[in-house]
């Protein structure tokens, strides 16, 4: 069974000259794996106002969605708000409740966007507008009354928007793996946070992830949202961070390996990667859906329910 994986040309969007995102990865991306016959591409929907108030406040999400945000909301977010913005908004978290979906009844899913970590209830920030991981642990919550939740944030920025979302929910376990000194600078409290310094190469970076993994399964997750950003690959602007491709080629095995052990469904999000020219952030996301295809590709091809 192909690994199926949502994706959406809303995703990309026009910026002004000179912005600092990368928006072309997406659809770069794409094109890295659409020949790979391990698997099945289809198109993201749009979440809906309903779900994506199950994270965020209401009276912000609809000033986002009618343009009515101030301009220091608008800074903070970094994109200048359009009605493009909004679709792609909507598409990407729409992408990652999708594969939430999809993992659930199959054991595992992503989607070639998402990760916005940096979303908080009431404001974006980073680039991030809502928390597509919060919308669909809530939306599991909600529909299947999952109770436990984890979220393994490898991201070289701190996961800050979705430990302050569930700072009080003692049913969601938060860990993020991150680069100290790196933004945001105002760091929010996970339930579990391992601060890297500069420089740090990929025997330093393994030995945390190996270290954290087991505390997470041990808070007895019924799904895992696996924040995969790349930035903190050496090529990266913003990482910092030595990594090569396959020191993130193993952290993405440790993490999918665990899920696997312990029958745990898990929703995949790209998250971060700032490389200029792109392709090597490119091919580190493409290399985590890869790994995820060569792992998942071993348990069968019968629903999740009966093939782990």
């Amino acid at each position: 069974m192909p690994l199926r994986l949502f994706y959406s040309d809303l995703y990309t969007i026009p910026l002004p000259a000179g912005h600092k995102f990368p928006m072309h990865k997406y659809r770069a991306l794409r094109a890295a794996l659409e020949d790979d016959p391990r698997f099945e591409f289809q198109p993201s929907p749009l979440a809906t106002q309903e779900e994506v108030e199950l994270a965020h406040d209401p009276a912000y999400v609809h000033r986002f969605l009618n343009g009515s945000l101030t301009r220091q909301q608008v800074r903070r977010i970094g994109f200048p708000w359009s009605e493009a913005l909004v679709k792609r908004t909507l598409a990407s978290a729409g992408g990652t409740l999708a594969a939430t979906k999809r993992a659930w009844d199959f054991g595992c899913s992503g989607a070639l966007a998402g990760g916005t970590h940096h979303a908080f209830y009431a404001e974006g920030s980073g680039f991030c507008v809502f928390n597509d991981i919060a919308i669909g642990i809530l939306w599991l919550r909600e529909n299947f009354g999952v109770k436990k939740a984890a979220v393994v944030d490898l991201d070289v920025h701190q996961g800050d928007g979705t430990a302050a979302i569930f700072a009080d929910d003692p049913d969601v376990y938060t860990l993020s793996i991150h680069g100290e000194k790196n933004f945001p600078l105002r760091k929010q409290v996970s339930r579990r946070d391992v601060a890297l310094a500069d420089g740090a190469g990929d025997e330093e970076y393994l030995e945390n992830v190996a270290r954290e993994l087991p505390a997470v399964f041990e808070s007895g997750p019924q799904v895992v949202f696996f924040q995969a950003g790349v930035d903190g690959l050496s090529t990266d602007r913003l990482g910092r961070l030595r990594l090569t491709h396959q020191g993130l080629i193993q952290r993405d095995r440790l993490v999918l390996e665990a899920c696997v052990a312990r029958n745990t469904p898990v929703v995949i999000t790209i998250g971060g990667g700032y490389s200029d020219p792109i392709d090597p952030t490119v091919e580190a996301h493409a290399n985590t859906f890869r790994t995820a295809a060569g792992i998942m590709g071993k348990t069968g091809t019968t629903p999740y329910s009966s093939c782990f």
